[in-house]
């Protein structure tokens, strides 16, 4: 387990990077919903990057994804925010995580990019998000914000 000094907020709060996507559902309903409850649970959302549509990455599927970027400003730790996330993941429909790199149709998936500086490696959490750099469904909207 890995964890650096700076993955405590500060009193203003931490800037955060989350990757949200859906394929299931009314995809934009879905994405503008979680948007709303993580502003509401979480912390202010300062920046949302466009909606694009892009095809599934690493599994088949006909459901094309509806994907997009925000910037948060939380007073949460890193971990607090995880099961944060989870919680509005699970409350709009998602029942199965993925694991092992195997993935599968959902209506809402929320990925935490970036947290500060923070470099946290754990079986549970890994800050930066350790494929984002290659995954343009990520990159693509998280640029337009950035």
């Amino acid at each position: 387990m890995t964890l650096n000094a700076s993955v405590q907020p500060n009193s203003n709060g931490v800037k955060v990077y989350l990757s949200l996507g859906s394929n299931l559902g009314d995809r934009y309903s879905l994405l503008r919903s979680a948007i709303e409850l993580i502003g509401r649970r979480i912390g202010p959302v300062t920046a949302v990057s466009s909606f694009i549509e892009t095809k599934p990455v690493g599994f088949k599927s006909d459901n094309n994804f509806i994907n997009c970027a925000i910037c948060i400003k939380t007073d949460m730790s890193p971990f607090e925010l995880l099961h944060a996330t989870q919680q509005i993941e699970f409350e709009l429909g998602r029942t199965v995580k993925s694991h092992a790199g195997v993935y599968s149709d959902r209506p809402i998936d929320i990925d935490i990019l970036t947290y500060g500086n923070a470099h946290i490696d754990t079986p549970e959490l890994k800050i930066p998000h350790p494929q984002m750099r290659k995954r343009d469904f990520v990159m693509i909207p998280l640029r337009e914000i950035l």
